[in-house]
């Protein structure tokens, strides 16, 4: 099936019919608070009928004749159009020859919405006395073009349902095809739901499985496939033009607009085409700062500072993709289109560049903002992965979102497939957690939900409960001599408790006799497909029947040295004097080692104590108080795991370092600024432990 730049929704009719319908004017969508009380809050609106050859009301007769011709009649509800609505129906629809079209409330160009009934109000900084006529809001169509999007989905249109805009004022023209998921059945299940609430609604699936001639996989990009999703947006953008709308937004079903205020705050710029920009796990993101005069991406020395906001605001840029704003009552505006390419068109067959081209061309103006947080976008994966590489990706991008906010919140209306957590085949997985930390602990078990894995958390032993009456009773004692290598402090009670959290699963693993365990403390920031990237290292450990007692997933390695790698393991090395304990596997033997070394009795932190034990720490007195040192550790090579936040970072929190010594019973808290411990790893940003690498010319998004 093949569009034309005019798309299906051209006619020769002249002005769009219309007529009159009942809208809610306070709270939009059904499932707003208090819904009897928006009762008599009701004002009228427009629905334009562009199909003026179908009845807006039809006969049951009608109805038959359609069912009958294979034409299909949709409501939200999924019941033939005018059923239970009192013989007042509000849809127009027409099925194409690829399935059905549906709309429903038509028209932004209605008049002014009528005064809202007394004691009922629209939200926003647009509320005004009660005897003053609310000029409406710009009308906006939300575009959804979907393909095999079933990972993204759910969350997609969360942020969709929570945008701080009235439902009125917004159209969603929606697509999709080629899919090998559920994407389909979500959207359906979604805007049956939800559809009643937004002012128009355009759905056009394709529900038969199937791939475009000489895809080799998903996410390969043919010709053909390029073709096909400018035809779809010019689509879209031609309904946007005719349905009189104002603006049109262009959102990629992997793009999470976490920020509610989103359209506010790119409509408020006022700017012909302008994009959030979003944040991603690696260097990507949905704005080219350069670009060839071939039309290929130019890296320029604008890009990082704008990525990264060392400066702030709205720049022009010659490039945006995956979610823009495009002003349709702006000067050139009727000028822009996806398809056919410009006449006079020669660089590469890609949606965002053809478009690029038609603003360069058209003399509009394209923009980037990124002095807001608005969302994140999953990074691209390459041509020859499948939609399991894609749908890991896209996890992590939830499980970052989880550490930097606002996380994504899926959409309760539609069914998402099962959890299924387990151990991993570890006998524990153990979550060291504070009482007094619940937002660490509910993001911590939230991203262990999303990898689905099956934690258990261990409650922390809180420093700040410890008195010196108790820690001999626990027959804790300082280690003679020890002193905080950087600050020259002593040991604190914060780093007591971290201590003998960790002492607790030892002695837990000892006693059940634990083959292997995982432990984490509450402060992890996981990477990029942590849970079949370790699943895949303790397999290689498993076939090379590698002795070992511990092997650390996160930490800091202190000394510049290369560590040993280990012969026939990749992806492991023997560790060397590192700090951190914030996620390591143990055995059984190595329990048993820690605990028959008596560690209470001469305590130093725990992430001291462990390089003591496999005998790496550089201070001769603290290693001659423990014998044997002769624990089996080893480190992952990239490490699967980092803290959240780092000392110097806004949102850094330690319960070690700001704590009181260990034997102050006064109650004062200090702030022990001068350890380095807590410091981020310079060597980290050299090293790409999560893989990802510098920016290069983004790859078409996968919609369809």
């Amino acid at each position: 099936m093949a569009f034309g730049a005019s798309g299906p929704f051209h006619h020769e009719e002249g002005p769009l019919a219309a007529k009159a319908l009942t809208g809610t004017c306070c709270k939009f969508g059904r499932h707003a608070e208090d819904q009897e009380s928006q009762a008599p809050c009701r004002e009228k609106l427009r629905v334009h009928s562009f199909f003026p050859s179908i009845t807006a009301n039809p006969s049951t007769d009608e109805d038959q004749r359609l069912r009958e011709s294979g034409q299909s009649a949709i409501t939200a509800g999924g019941s033939s159009a005018g059923a239970d609505r009192g013989g007042e129906e509000d849809y127009t629809w027409r099925t194409a020859a690829s399935g059905p079209i549906w709309m429903a409330r038509g028209g932004p160009r209605g008049p002014p919405p009528a005064s809202p009934a007394v004691g009922c109000h629209r939200a926003g900084p647009w509320s005004q006395a009660e005897d003053v006529v609310e000029p409406p809001l710009p009308a906006v169509v939300l575009t959804i073009l979907a393909r095999n999007a079933e990972h993204s989905l759910p969350h997609y249109l969360g942020a969709l349902e929570r945008l701080d805009y009235p439902r009125a004022r917004l159209a969603l023209w929606c697509a999709t095809d080629h899919n090998t998921d559920n994407s389909t059945q979500m959207l359906q299940e979604w805007l049956a739901a939800v559809g009643d609430d937004y002012a128009a609604v355009v759905w056009r699936p394709e529900g038969d499985p199937r791939s475009y001639p000489d895809e080799e996989g998903p996410k390969h990009w043919t010709k053909e496939r390029h073709q096909f999703l400018m035809e779809l947006k010019q689509e879209a953008l031609t309904f946007a033009r005719d349905w009189g709308a104002d603006y049109i937004l262009f959102a990629d079903t992997d793009n999470i607009l976490t920020n509610n205020q989103t359209l506010r705050l790119l409509i408020e710029q006022g700017l012909p085409v302008v994009a959030p920009m979003l944040d991603s796990q690696t260097y990507y993101s949905n704005f080219w700062c350069g670009i060839t005069p071939q039309g290929y991406y130019r890296r320029t020395a604008d890009y990082f500072p704008t990525k990264n906001r060392q400066r702030r605001g709205c720049f022009r840029v010659p490039m945006v993709h995956s979610t823009f704003l495009v002003s349709l009552r702006a000067e050139g505006a009727a000028q822009l289109a996806f398809y056919p390419p410009h006449p006079n068109y020669t660089w590469p067959f890609d949606d965002i560049i053809v478009f690029a081209y038609a603003c360069q061309a058209a003399g509009v103006t394209v923009h980037v903002c990124n002095e807001h947080r608005y969302g994140y976008m999953n990074v691209p994966v390459k041509s020859h992965q499948g939609l399991e590489d894609e749908k890991v990706n896209f996890i992590h991008l939830i499980l970052e979102a989880l550490v930097d906010g606002p996380p994504m919140q899926a959409s309760g209306h539609v069914s998402r497939p099962p959890k299924r957590p387990s151990k991993m085949g570890f006998d524990e997985v153990f979550v060291i957690s504070l009482a007094r930390r619940p937002d660490r602990r509910e993001r911590m078990l939230s991203s262990l939900w999303e990898m689905e894995i099956s934690g258990r958390v261990v409650e922390a032993v809180d420093g700040r409960t410890l008195n010196s009456s108790i820690m001999r009773n626990l027959g804790v004692d300082l280690l003679p001599g020890y002193q905080d290598p950087y600050s020259g402090r002593t040991l604190t009670k914060g780093e007591v408790g971290c201590f003998l959290s960790h002492y607790s699963i030892w002695e837990e693993v000892a006693a059940r006799g634990l083959a292997q365990v995982l432990v984490f403390e509450d402060d992890v920031r996981f990477e990029s497909n942590f849970r079949g990237r370790l699943e895949r290292l303790m397999e290689e450990v498993e076939a090379e029947k590698l002795p070992w007692d511990l092997i650390y997933l996160g930490r800091k390695q202190v000394n510049p040295e290369e560590e040993a790698a280990v012969e026939r393991l990749p992806h492991l090395v023997v560790a060397g004097y590192s700090y951190w304990t914030l996620a390591y596997v143990l055995s059984l033997a190595g329990a048993r080692k820690l605990l028959a070394s008596q560690p209470l009795r001469r305590m130093l932190p725990v992430d001291e104590f462990l390089p003591i034990m496999f005998d790496r720490h550089p201070n001769e007195q603290y290693k001659a108080h423990f014998w044997p040192r002769d624990l089996r550790a080893f480190s992952a090579r990239p490490l699967l795991a980092a803290p959240t936040h780092y000392a110097g970072d806004a949102e850094w929190l330690s319960d070690t370092e700001t704590s009181s010594p260990w034997d102050d019973d006064s109650g004062r808290i200090v702030s022990w600024s001068g350890s380095h411990k807590t410091l981020r790893d310079p060597r980290l940003d050299l090293a790409g432990s999560s893989g990802h690498s510098l920016p290069t010319p983004p790859h078409p998004r996968d919609e369809l």
